[in-house]
């Protein structure tokens, strides 16, 4: 095979391409070989047919970019890793030159070098880039890139293990939750032990994505394997502990990192705060933050912003108005958060005066609501009816350059859909469509709830059917919501064709899907088929609830089948349930109109009784069901 050579270049007849495209012109950057135009050329360029790996080094070293980009094409993997080693010590010029790999002209002992080049820059960036570069193209398993990483290593002669380090960071980017671990246990199968900082990346990411089984079974690795902790890693396990509500256990770490000479911090104690409050435990929140101060650290925005949150759900809105101002009076101040708490928590009690207020209070201190600050207004203004006001809201998001979020466009789509407006609603979701965001399943069920309200159950299908053309995988409440409105269609039939549709996609029904198909057959007066769904509730492990007793009391109680509707009642006594008035008024109604008025007064005395006070209706039912109303009167309680 013809070795390709570099011509000489001190003589002007042997000028080579790449002295062209690749020399300086006054001070211009070099042009790009494509862009080049050679007049009267009568024979094009030729690619070379070889490249020598010492050729491509010479070119590489002097950034000959676009004559290797000409190239790249003709390259070899054995080329490439030759190139690559004899670049060992240029770890910056091997990262540009990765740009030009393709999957043609290289194997795994390219990526794998290159991987262990570039890990040897100062920044960390520049190597996690191309490692998910090349995890993502799939090329390579996680054992065979791990293998090919430790051939280069020993190839290049690296002592240091950085590389493995970066792997392992790079899948935690990725939130590959199984390939950390795999890589965890690979490097220990070889004595190679992660930085303590990459075992945080991965008991962080175990946290993020609520594998806390997996963040203990770490946790425990490095322990054995004498990985020393750091207060971020202990602040880590003390949040997972206070997520899964093992507060005394929490306070046992903070212990422990003392005993061990590490000083907690005050993300430490905001952490037990954030952990108290979300038990609604204010009392434990405010000894933990008292201790804080006694051990000399200074609470923060974010210690005094948990206790906020936590007065707000508790509905203590006072009290959390004094915390602000305390906030404010040791000189912290408050962030967004803390006020959209507040002004969440006002809406949610409906008090838009106050609500309103924080909001205008923390734009004169410079506090720039955010979208969050938008979505809990809007959303309150929605409930109360003012769609007038819901329109300005949204007008001066715009005008604040805020962009509206999926949060937002579901608060508009819910709102307009609960009012009934349904061609306001799908407008809402066309816009949302072309501004490229992304409807949700609450976007999707808000829709279909408000065409089955309108009886228009083709529109809603023909739309569930392209949710699934769309690769959303339906969840169990937009199935419930479409189910409800076949059963209240009295379209059985297509009831039932959901209910296996939900089979096929794996989505499991709950008592809301049975109860809805129960309460579907009664209302046409089968009660026996609302049996039969009942026992195949009971045979799939769903334990059927009160509403379940009730509907199938309400069914017998219509159809006058009062022995029936009774002994229903009493199963309904032997799972625990205790009657409800809608099991009252409907037996009593029934009772009255088979005429039986006198078993219908001992049921009222029995509901009485039993604390269950009667409404209109009961007594309604009963003046109509005895033959003397006087009677009634002097029989009443």
């Amino acid at each position: 095979m013809r070795v390709f050579k570099i011509p000489d270049l001190r003589t002007p007849n042997h000028l080579n391409i790449t002295t062209i495209i690749t020399a300086p012109i006054q001070g211009q950057y070099p042009l790009h070989f494509s862009s080049l135009s050679i007049p009267d050329s009568k024979s094009p360029i030729s690619k070379p047919t070889h490249v020598t790996p010492q050729s491509l080094q010479k070119s590489i070293s002097s950034s000959q970019w676009h004559f290797i980009e000409h190239l790249s094409d003709t390259l070899t993997p054995a080329t490439i890793s030759t190139a690559l080693y004899n670049l060992r010590t240029s770890p910056s010029l091997v990262f540009k030159f990765t740009q030009f790999l393709t999957p043609t002209t290289t194997n795994l002992e390219c990526y794998s070098l290159s991987i262990a080049i570039i890990s040897q820059l100062p920044s960390p960036n520049q190597s996690l880039q191309f490692i998910k570069t090349v995890i993502n193209s799939r090329r390579f398993s996680c054992n065979d890139l791990f293998d090919g990483l430790v051939n280069a290593r020993e190839q290049l002669g690296i002592s240091n293990s950085v590389m493995f380090d970066l792997w392992i960071r790079a899948f935690c980017e990725l939130k590959r939750a199984d390939e950390v671990l795999k890589c965890f246990y690979l490097m220990k199968k070889i004595g190679v032990l992660p930085k303590i900082e990459t075992c945080n990346a991965m008991l962080s990411l175990f946290l993020r994505l609520n594998r806390t089984h997996t963040a203990w079974i770490l946790f425990a690795e490095m322990f054995r394997l004498k990985i020393s902790s750091t207060v971020y890693t202990y602040n880590i396990m003390i949040n997972l502990l206070c997520k899964e509500g093992k507060l005394k256990k929490a306070k046992e770490f903070v212990a422990n990192m003392e005993e061990l000479g590490l000083k907690p911090n005050v993300v430490t104690y905001n952490t037990i705060i954030n952990g108290y409050c979300m038990k609604r435990d204010l009392d434990g929140a405010h000894r933990v933050f008292e201790k804080m101060k006694v051990k000399g650290i200074r609470p923060d925005t974010y210690s005094y912003g948990a206790l906020v949150s936590g007065m707000c759900k508790e509905g203590r809105f006072d009290e959390a108005s004094e915390i602000l101002s305390k906030m404010e009076g040791f000189g912290l101040v408050p962030t967004a958060v803390t006020y959209n708490t507040l002004i969440d928590g006002y809406c949610n009690k409906g008090n838009l005066e106050m609500a309103f207020r924080y909001k205008d209070e923390m734009v004169k201190k410079g506090i720039c609501a955010s979208v969050s600050t938008y979505n809990s207004l809007i959303h309150a203004l929605i409930l109360e009816g003012k769609e007038s006001e819901v329109e300005d809201m949204v007008k001066e998001m715009e005008k604040e350059e805020l962009v509206p979020d999926a949060i937002t466009y579901n608060i508009l789509i819910n709102g307009y859909c609960r009012s009934g407006n349904a061609q306001k609603a799908f407008g809402i979701h066309d816009e949302m469509i072309s501004k490229r965001i992304q409807p949700t399943h609450i976007t999707y069920t808000s829709l279909i709830n408000v065409l089955n309200k309108r009886n228009r159950m083709t529109e809603a299908d023909n739309l569930f059917a392209k949710i699934i053309d769309r690769g959303v995988v339906p969840d169990i409440i937009m199935f419930n919501a479409l189910i409800d409105g076949h059963c209240a269609n009295k379209n059985m039939k297509r009831a039932l064709l959901l209910l296996k549709e939900m089979d096929r996609l794996k989505v499991f029904p709950d008592e809301v899907t049975y109860n809805t198909l129960m309460q579907g057959y009664c209302r046409e007066g089968k009660v026996e088929e609302a049996i039969r769904v009942f026992d195949e509730m009971k045979k799939r492990g769903i334990k059927p609830d009160h509403i379940s007793f009730n509907t199938l009391v309400s069914g017998y109680s219509r159809r006058g089948d009062m022995k029936d509707a009774l002994m229903v009642r009493d199963a309904m006594l032997s799972s625990g349930f205790n009657p409800t008035r809608l099991t009252y008024n409907a037996l009593i109604q029934g009772l009255c109109r088979n005429k039986e008025g006198h078993i219908a007064q001992d049921l009222l005395k029995e509901m009485v009784s039993k604390g269950i006070s009667p409404d209109d209706s009961t007594y309604y039912s009963l003046i109509e069901g005895i033959e003397s109303v006087d009677e009634f009167l002097e029989n009443d309680l």
